[in-house]
């Protein structure tokens, strides 16, 4: 299978969960010029935008995680690779030139795995520490976050939660490691 094909499915897998989980539109990576000046982070649950506690693991190339909900994902020097109980390995590259590693950034991939939603992302940063904050219709999810070693600038972030009727992914966002928001993703609606 190409990476072509892997890329296809999975920006299919994508819209088909975004839609049944009624988050219509399509995922992109924004960027702090780009994010409408007008819509406010939304921190529910005790979430502060100051407070850098996110979890972030450093991982090794290729050390496999479990993200939830059956997902297992691991990291090399060419991107973020993950199987699901439904799709074995899947792939998204940091090196094929779809993404500025030079410019901060956050992206969203949605895949329904049951009754879970698995939220997942590359983040571009430059920096070591991070922390990802998913807003969501139930509230804020402080999202994992792991990297490889050194300063690679990137990282991947995800969270797994609990799917019904209703769910709405809102947006997410990405702070530094001094807890000022450097990108953020609103989901298009029609």
């Amino acid at each position: 299978m190409t990476r072509m094909t892997v890329t296809n499915k999975c920006m299919a897998a994508v819209a088909v969960a975004v839609a049944l989980a009624g988050a219509p539109g399509a995922a992109q990576a924004v960027t702090p010029a780009q994010a409408p000046a007008a819509a406010p982070a939304h921190h529910r649950i005790g979430e502060s935008a100051s407070d850098t506690s996110g979890p972030v693991r450093v991982v090794a190339p290729g050390e496999r995680v479990r993200a939830g909900a059956g997902v297992e994902l691991w990291l090399t020097e060419e991107g973020k690779h993950w199987s699901t109980p439904e799709m074995d390995h899947q792939f998204r590259s940091v090196v094929d030139g779809n993404i500025d590693l030079r410019t901060p950034s956050i992206g969203l991939m949605a895949e329904t795995l049951g009754d879970r939603y698995f939220l997942s992302g590359i983040h571009v940063t430059g920096h070591h520490s991070v922390r990802v904050v998913v807003d969501t219709s139930d509230g804020a999810v402080t999202a994992s976050v792991v990297r490889l070693p050194g300063t690679p600038g990137w990282g991947v972030w995800y969270a797994d939660v609990p799917l019904h009727e209703g769910l709405t992914v809102d947006g997410v966002t990405l702070y530094d490691r001094h807890g000022k928001e450097i990108a953020s993703l609103t989901p298009s609606r029609p």
